[in-house]
């Protein structure tokens, strides 16, 4: 199941559907954006409380616990550990790959 989500998280970077940082993730979640956001594992506890917040006040569905190595080796990019996805479709794919 992991392995399908990764996957399937590489498609929608390809797509072009992901918001990668903190920044553009949280620019994102505030300008109704995003429709899933990702967090990893190794983020830091204020960190995942104030995206759980934001997600949270907008019924947007959040994961928690990705291993902040795979979502950089999939962006292609280092240390990524908050992802937002900016296509409806491709967030519920994603969430239902989670569960």
């Amino acid at each position: 199941m992991k392995d399908k989500f990764i996957s399937f998280l590489g498609i929608s970077k390809k797509a072009g559907k992901c918001i990668e940082g903190y920044n553009k993730c949280e620019e994102a979640l505030r300008g109704g954006k995003c429709y899933l956001i990702i967090v990893s594992a190794e983020v830091s506890e204020n960190t995942r409380e104030k995206f759980e917040r934001m997600a949270h006040s907008r019924n947007i569905p959040i994961i928690s616990g990705c291993s902040g190595e795979d979502l950089s080796h999939i962006l292609g990019r280092d240390k990524i550990n908050v992802v937002g996805i900016s296509d409806t479709s491709m967030a519920a794919k994603l969430l239902e790959l989670w569960k």
